[in-house]
């Protein structure tokens, strides 16, 4: 959660007028806001640096449009302006990232009903992770909670804050831990084939419920990851969900493999999800996920 005091609506913010809270990092608040001229609608990133050891969050916050500017995909939020507020004129105090609106729910609060949905969400994100890595960069925090996914099952990629180069190695341990590559727990390269297995894991859950074991294990607090020849392989989605089709059940086992070479590239992941696709439009197709979950 953030420690910084939320702007009330109808106040005005770096040019915006604020009509509500929509979500929290952490070291940031996200705002509803209208644009006075346009009456546009927009989100307001606010990232304010209170000490020193915030300072991180405002340089990932550049880094964050920086990555957007670079990487444009209809099925990735859009970073439209960075607002800089300096202090004394000299050193940056707060900024301020103005971005599209997705006016949506998330994937965590509100999983795919339906197999049909599952793959189309799916299918988007593969398509906009595809896209990152053909632009050099890496999303590497895919997860539930980073897809947004409109009335009409469309979806949105967003949070780009821990985007980084093909090839970066981070100086901290940077992931959720329920979704997070042995590579990333273990200070290796951020490659593709880490949105892989973050999208697998992602999938993995939405259709089961379930986590697949990772190096970094929820509620952990030591910071030790488990070293790749210790991390439990992961059940077989379709043995929790007897009714997912064999070849989803396997692209994603296939995508949480631990050693990063033996990973589909997300080329092969689109191709794969599109033919299942495909497959879920024929008649006698599997359709409700709940239920296949209670059947399961």
């Amino acid at each position: 959660m953030s420690h910084y005091e939320p702007a009330k609506p109808g106040t005005t913010l770096a040019g915006f007028k604020v009509m509500g809270e929509i979500g929290r990092g952490a070291a940031s608040i996200i705002y509803l806001v209208q644009a006075p001229k346009t009456k546009q609608i927009k989100a307001l990133k606010h990232v304010e640096k209170r000490d020193e050891k915030d300072s991180r969050f405002l340089i990932q916050a550049e880094r964050e449009y920086e990555v957007a500017q670079k990487v444009k995909h209809p099925n990735i939020r859009a970073i439209e302006k960075l607002i800089k507020v300096r202090r004394r004129l000299i050193s940056v105090s707060e900024l301020f990232l103005v971005m599209e609106y997705v006016d949506g729910v998330s994937m965590e609060k509100s999983p795919p009903q339906t197999f049909e949905a599952a793959l189309h969400a799916f299918v988007q994100v593969a398509k906009a992770l595809e896209n990152m890595h053909a632009a050099g960069f890496v999303h590497a925090d895919m997860k539930p909670n980073n897809v947004v996914v409109d009335g009409q099952g469309g979806i949105k990629v967003i949070d780009l804050g821990q985007a980084c180069p093909v090839g970066t190695v981070k100086e901290r341990i940077q992931g959720t831990p329920n979704f997070i590559a042995p590579e990333q727990a273990h200070l290796r390269e951020i490659l593709p084939a880490t949105d892989v297995y973050n999208l697998g894991a992602t999938m993995y859950w939405c259709l089961t419920r379930r986590y697949i074991p990772t190096a970094m294990r929820e509620g952990d607090t030591s910071g030790t990851p488990i070293s790749d020849s210790l991390i439990d392989k992961p059940t077989p989605p379709i043995v929790h969900n007897a009714r997912i089709p064999q070849a989803l059940s396997d692209l994603i086992v296939n995508c949480v493999k631990v050693d990063v070479d033996d990973r589909l590239m997300m080329g092969e992941v689109v191709e794969t999800l599109e033919v299942i696709e495909e497959e879920l439009d024929e008649p006698g197709a599997p359709q409700g996920v709940e239920e296949a979950n209670e059947a399961g």
